[in-house]
């Protein structure tokens, strides 16, 4: 899959737009992301000066130098390594001549000669080989903006300080980068924006701050339209793309997501966390950050994560003895897996980091413990591909259990399942991972086109009948009718009525979130 072009610009200097830029580049390559920085701010280039202690030899070229390699009908690879996934192209050399070569460039004369389409295999060669270009756009507006906001990204960032000279120029140019663009020969869909309020102080003056956060919001709410989730407020988005002021790390070019690798929510990293998360999603799940930030950003940061454990059994201590067989059984058959240890509250603070995975053995009903345990995982795993694992013993109840356990699958013990067998069944669903529905339509991805869809308002009391009946067989584990059901609203949802069609209406949707929810934690998607 093709990566990403995203130009991080800002109507005027000052606002913050590379120490952004820089930061989540860092972010992001620690996630596993291959990602290139290019410098494009040419009459100002300074990127690399985040990354000094990064940069082994000075660079002797950059962006200016694809002037020469075009004439010369060249695609040369101007990147320097900076680590394993990270890269960066700047602005050029180091030597006296730079400034000279960059002031004779004519844009236009080398747009009408084809350099253009030089441009987009530059662009293809980055994409193929990167997951996310961050290129930093000189201010105003200039030739050479155009290209980095109008020819280039797929999204655009606009990184604005709270006066309206920012904010509206930064907002003006973005539509006539939209403009731009619409006239250009680029089979590329329509440009995203995400507005950022950077440097923003709300310490002292906290009325005036929040004006301002209105303010902003007024000036740049129209460009949430085209990709932020119908359900999330603009409001509510705004608020999350917001990275505070904090003196220290206003001065001099410093990395702070270095400093703060586990930042508190009143840490600048914490912000620049979320502002890059928001990008690694590719704008999606925007539901899922205003419901649960922590969530939303782990889902990306645990992507490639390497636990401790493949499985944690927690069981209440007189199930401690079968608990340990079944951890044992779980090692001979290549699963990494530990018992966790009721009453040490160091464990249940990193209840959802040691192990991938939580297996909840259940004798009459959870403890307190167990309960605690489970509401933390489930809570900090939102959106992830892990999974909680419920095993009964013989005495047990579904009925009895809380709600929130009483919908995972479960599998039983008995006479003749003993800890062996329960082993097995768990290494088969998590080595051979099996989907829901086999080789079928995958639940999960009919729900979320369900959420999306418009129809006849009449049949929208039908996709909850079949939507709540969904989660019902889901709950009691029995899979042919969860197969039958999804069939159903698979093909109800594909349906191409006539007539006046309205969106999902807000009952409905809540029943879909639901099911969503409980599937997602019970099985691994096939989508």
């Amino acid at each position: 899959m093709a990566g990403q072009v995203i130009t991080f610009y800002s109507f005027k200097g000052g606002v913050g737009r590379s120490f952004a830029l820089s930061n989540i580049a860092v972010l992001l390559a620690r996630w596993g992301f291959r990602v290139l920085c290019v410098d494009w701010d040419l009459e100002a280039p300074g990127l690399h000066h985040y990354f000094a202690d990064k940069i082994q030899v000075p660079p002797e070229a950059g962006v200016v130098d694809l002037v020469d390699d075009f004439r010369a009908g060249l695609l040369v690879d101007r990147a320097i390594r900076l680590d394993d996934t990270l890269d960066l192209i700047p602005a050029g050399g180091d030597g006296d001549d730079y400034f000279g070569r960059m002031q004779v460039i004519d844009w236009e004369r080398l747009y009408d000669e084809g350099f253009g389409e030089y441009l987009e295999q530059c662009r293809a060669r980055w994409t193929e080989r990167y997951d996310f270009v961050l290129v930093d756009s000189r201010t105003g507006i200039t030739d050479i903006g155009g290209i980095c906001t109008a020819h280039l990204p797929d999204r655009l960032v606009l990184v604005v300080n709270a006066n309206l000279q920012s904010i509206q120029g930064a907002v003006r140019a973005a539509g006539k980068a939209d403009a731009e663009r619409d006239a250009m020969p680029l089979d590329r869909p329509r440009l995203a924006v995400i507005p950022v309020l950077s440097r923003f102080d709300t310490r002292d003056e906290y009325a005036e701050a929040e004006q301002w956060r209105a303010t902003c919001l007024k000036e740049t709410g129209g460009l949430f339209a085209n990709w932020l989730d119908a359900r999330v407020p603009a409001k509510v988005m705004a608020s999350h793309l917001v990275i505070p002021y904090v003196s220290y790390w206003a001065l001099g070019e410093r990395l702070a997501v270095e400093r703060e690798t586990t930042p508190s929510a009143d840490q600048i990293s914490y912000a620049l966390e979320t502002i890059a998360a928001v990008l690694a999603h590719d704008l999606d799940r925007t539901a899922l950050l205003a419901d649960n930030r922590d969530s939303f950003v782990a889902a990306i940061r645990n992507r490639n994560r390497e636990y401790d454990h493949t499985v944690r059994v927690s069981s209440p201590w007189q199930a401690r003895d079968l608990a340990d067989e079944v951890v044992i059984a779980l090692t001979e058959l290549g699963l990494s897996a530990e018992r966790a240890l009721s009453g040490d509250r160091a464990m249940l603070d990193r209840a959802s980091d040691a192990a991938e995975h939580l297996c909840l053995l259940v004798d009459g009903g959870p403890t307190r413990w167990q309960a605690a345990e489970a509401e933390l995982f489930l809570r900090h795993t939102v959106g992830q591909d892990r999974r909680v694992f419920l095993v009964l013993t013989a005495g047990t109840t579904v009925a009895d259990l809380p709600g929130y356990l009483a919908n995972l699958r479960h599998i039983r013990l008995g006479s003749t399942r003993g800890a062996v067998e329960v082993a097995r069944d768990l290494h088969d669903q998590l080595r051979k991972v099996f989907p829901l529905v086999d080789n079928e339509v995958d639940p999960i991805s009919v729900l979320r086109r369900a959420g999306r869809a418009t129809m006849r308002s009449g049949l929208w009391q039908v996709v909850r009948d079949l939507v709540q009946d969904l989660n019902a067989a889901a709950g009691d584990g029995d899979d042919l009718r969860v197969r039958e059901l999804t069939a159903d609203l698979d093909v109800l949802t594909r349906n191409r009525s006539h007539g006046h069609r309205v969106p999902v209406p807000t009952d409905t949707r809540a029943a879909i979130d639901y099911t969503t929810r409980v599937l997602q934690t019970r099985f691994t998607s096939t989508s």
